[in-house]
């Protein structure tokens, strides 16, 4: 078979279609890389005071403070591991050297390199805040959501997607909002369910609910409490979504009480844990949604985590103590899990330390094993934010507890907020932040292992776009 030779007349429309190709690629290009985040040269997280509140034994100690770059326990996901890509996706608070601006920042580490990825910032909070901190979801496509928080009505809020799946160099504005301690969930099938606060004009703050099917169309907010402002901790199981609450008497500061309640049905409506319906939004001290009467007991409530058993169960991770300033005198600090039997609420107690905001989570594994990671041992600032982070596992569900080691000793500053991040790998199992209890330091970042036997701490000066965490002895 002969072939036609090409004139000269048409191999020079294609060698010019070929040019103007090339152009176009490489003005996409161009843009492309125009559009990309800026990076940080490291991980730094913000440091954050709150108080003073007290002072005790010649030190004016603050209301809680330290290194923040995952507070607070009201807020997640910070942390998202993805076994299609092998990685860990994580957000956190973050600042710059010498500044106190909060950044939000997103990062990586690949388990198959064992490296992280240089730190993208996302935005400039504007603020010192931590409360603003960002929390994130991932949807079934591999996107990446970072929903950036507000304290109040004072700042906006955000809401961002990735330009592509399992990347984060790129993101796209999806709504300029207002709303605070969020905790984004999204559920396979439905879409994103999002629980947070927000302040009404006399600044009490209320729990609400609102979903989306896709990101950008959101619902009206369905208001889930009311009176008193309270705090909420969420957790999915399968299609069904439970979140753990306290309420507020007198302010604040005066937080008691244990709640429970779940949707089976993308939070339209909600139930108690044996199937009674709620009527909302909830304003009775004591309706049927309440685990355990702390007011009668004059115990305060600062609730830490929520997990389900291999039968569906909630298990709630939280600790109690007689006040609210960080003084010795309002002790102990009770560590409990309280678990749904089927029947009835099972209140058993883990163990002590000394500060209402020591924060840690809770892991209930496929086999069986019941893990906390918390910094449950005192720090070099005691009875302040935080301390030295101890792994303890419960093999009989929650009846009795193990310490099994000091994930860190001999630190110079206080560790604190571990976080759980979803679908946690074992290499990647938990990651908070350190800081100074007492007075404003550099604050790093850290990660540790299932058995709490490796922790790494995330390199403050990073020389390529991708680094080895530094073990830490």
């Amino acid at each position: 078979m002969r072939t036609r030779r090409m004139t000269l007349s048409e191999l020079c429309l294609v060698v010019l279609a070929l040019a103007m190709w090339g152009c176009a690629a490489s003005a996409s290009a161009a843009a492309s890389a125009a559009d990309r985040l800026p990076t940080a040269d490291g991980f730094r997280g913000i440091w954050y005071p709150m108080g003073p509140s007290a002072e005790s034994g010649g030190v004016k100690r603050f209301k809680y403070s330290g290194g923040m770059a995952t507070y607070p326990h009201q807020m997640l996901p910070f942390a998202v591991y993805r076994k299609e890509v092998e990685k860990t996706f994580f957000c956190y608070g973050g600042t710059e050297p010498g500044k106190e601006e909060l950044l939000h920042m997103v990062s990586c580490y690949d388990h198959k390199t064992g490296k992280l990825a240089r730190p993208v910032v996302l935005l400039n909070k504007k603020t010192e805040d931590a409360h603003d901190n960002p929390t994130m979801t991932m949807d079934d496509r591999g996107y990446i959501w970072i929903f950036s928080n507000s304290h109040g009505q004072s700042r906006p809020s955000y809401i961002h997607r990735s330009s592509a799946p399992y990347a984060f160099d790129s993101f796209e504005p999806v709504l300029t909002t207002n709303f605070s301690y969020g905790q984004p969930w999204f559920m396979k099938g439905q879409g994103f369910l999002f629980l947070h606060t927000r302040y009404g004009k006399d600044g009490v703050r209320n729990l609400y609910c609102m979903t989306s099917p896709d990101g950008y169309k959101w619902d009206e907010p369905l208001q889930l409490t009311g009176k008193w402002g309270h705090y909420q901790i969420s957790q999915p199981n399968g299609q069904t979504i439970g979140t753990i609450y306290d309420y507020h008497p007198k302010g604040v500061d005066h937080r008691t009480n244990l709640y429970y309640m779940e949707s089976a049905d993308f939070g339209k409506t909600w139930r108690t844990v044996d199937g009674k319906a709620l009527t909302l939004p909830l304003s009775d001290s004591h309706d049927a949604s309440l685990v355990h009467d702390y007011e009668a007991d004059g115990l305060m409530v600062y609730i830490k985590d929520l997990q389900y058993d291999a039968a569906g169960r909630p298990v709630i991770l939280y600790i109690t103590s007689k006040g609210a300033t960080a003084v010795p005198e309002n002790g102990p600090r009770v560590w409990r899990t309280a678990r749904w039997t089927g029947s009835e609420w099972e209140i058993r107690r883990v163990t002590t330390s000394d500060h209402n905001y020591d924060h840690g989570s809770l892991y209930i594994e496929e086999d069986g094993t019941w893990r906390i990671i918390a910094p449950t041992d005192p720090g070099p600032q005691d009875y302040d934010t935080g301390g030295e982070m101890v792994l303890w596992v419960s093999k009989d569900e929650g009846a009795t507890w193990k310490r099994i080691r000091s994930v860190t000793s001999g630190s110079r500053f206080n560790h604190t907020y571990a976080r759980r991040p979803v679908d946690a790998n074992p290499e990647f199992y938990a990651i908070w932040a350190d800081g100074d209890a007492r007075q404003p330091s550099e604050s790093s970042l850290y990660f540790t292992d299932r058995e709490g036997s490796h922790v790494w701490r995330m390199p403050g000066k990073m020389k390529g776009d991708w680094a080895w965490p530094e073990p830490v002895e």
